[in-house]
């Protein structure tokens, strides 16, 4: 069983998927697990309050198990003030209604790991699409925190990553990538040089600390 925990698409067979929405919305009959967020290239800059009103609502959902995508990104057109203002709001939703935050950051880590610091995170938060250096990296984990690798684990530079934070503060995911969740399983056990079952039991064990029950395998 696999732990793919950043998707954008259904679960496969022997997947278990957090699949995500970049905007808020009604769940309604969908089936699956969910973080549900608002991502900073989303942000509808006159309506943003309403945005976040609607995820108030529809993240209270059991099938939504985490907040986020959210956080700040450097490089999109979005303001950053704004990004910032969004950002706080569902830091501070996540504390209040207990559900971990999946954080999306680009150049813009100091600001992100303190506003963390500043709103005395008290769930577990995780960065996706992590693919920047071990100092970095045992930053973020020396924290309490996770990260998650994708594709960027084929690099050489992101299985040194791998192999330097401590075995239960890491996941696994797909994000948009085209590799399958069990490829990428693949590459992180050739870089740490152990077996797939041995990977596979970690990871599901991170899965059950951050998630509890909802990971039912």
């Amino acid at each position: 069983m696999y732990i793919n925990i950043h998707t954008h698409t259904p679960p496969g067979k022997g997947e278990w998927g957090l699949q995500n929405l970049n905007t808020p919305g009604e769940l309604k009959s969908l089936p699956g697990l969910y973080s549900m967020g608002i991502h900073p290239w989303y942000i509808a800059s006159a309506h943003w309050e309403k945005q976040v009103l609607v995820l108030q609502t529809q993240s209270r959902d059991e099938r939504v198990l985490a907040i986020g995508e959210c956080g700040l990104d450097k490089v999109c057109t979005t303001p950053f003030s704004l990004q910032v203002q969004v950002f706080q709001a569902q830091v501070e939703w996540a504390n209040s209604i207990g559900k971990p935050l999946v954080i999306h950051c680009v150049r813009a880590w100091e600001e992100v790991l303190a506003l963390l610091e500043e709103a005395n995170i008290r769930v577990p938060v995780l960065f996706h699409g992590f693919n920047k250096n071990t100092q970095l990296a045992r930053r973020i984990t020396g924290k309490g925190y996770y990260i998650s690798l994708g594709k960027a684990v084929e690099r050489p530079g992101m299985q040194d990553v791998l192999r330097a934070v401590p075995a239960n503060r890491f996941f696994l995911e797909t994000d948009n990538a085209e590799l399958s969740i069990g490829e990428i399983y693949q590459l992180a056990a050739n870089a740490l040089s152990i077996d797939h079952n041995s990977l596979a039991l970690q990871i599901q064990k991170n899965a059950e600390t951050v998630f509890g029950n909802a990971v039912l395998l």
